[in-house]
């Protein structure tokens, strides 16, 4: 089954238990572009190159990301800075992942397929209790 919609992927959520993850700095993370035939939820457990687009101004793995986490209100956040490719290409989601390991964080389902005739930017929401990407609380 293709993207089913936005998940924080279970193997995260099992990493951040057990400490596998962290984003201050001494980790990486990347952000991948999928295609409609991906098939990526919240079971992915690691980056995979099934489904992942081609095009010029698109390196296979995807581009690095730049967290930025904090604590507010009781609740733990991480975002990252937006993310721009140059080049013409058709991307439906993508896939957060570390880059050690390539263990998956989330998926990220854009609804519908976006077409990119000269730059493509994944925009990430501000760092904030109420609106970081990924929050626990």
């Amino acid at each position: 089954m293709p993207f089913t919609g936005n998940a924080t992927c279970n193997v995260f959520k099992l990493g951040l238990i057990n400490g596998q993850f962290n984003f201050d700095g001494t980790q990486s993370y990347k952000i991948a572009l999928y295609n409609n035939s991906a098939t990526l939820n919240a079971q992915t457990t690691a980056y995979t190159t099934n489904g992942e687009i081609t095009g010029s101004g698109y390196v296979a793995g995807g581009s690095l990301l730049t967290p930025t986490e904090g604590i507010a209100d009781g609740v733990a956040y991480v975002t990252f800075a937006n993310v721009t490719w140059s080049g013409a290409f058709t991307v439906r989601g993508a896939l957060i992942y570390q880059v050690s390991g390539g263990a998956a964080v989330c998926v990220l389902d854009f609804g519908s397929d976006k077409v990119s005739q000269n730059t493509f930017t994944v925009q990430f929401p501000v760092a904030g209790a109420t609106t970081g990407l990924i929050r626990l609380s």
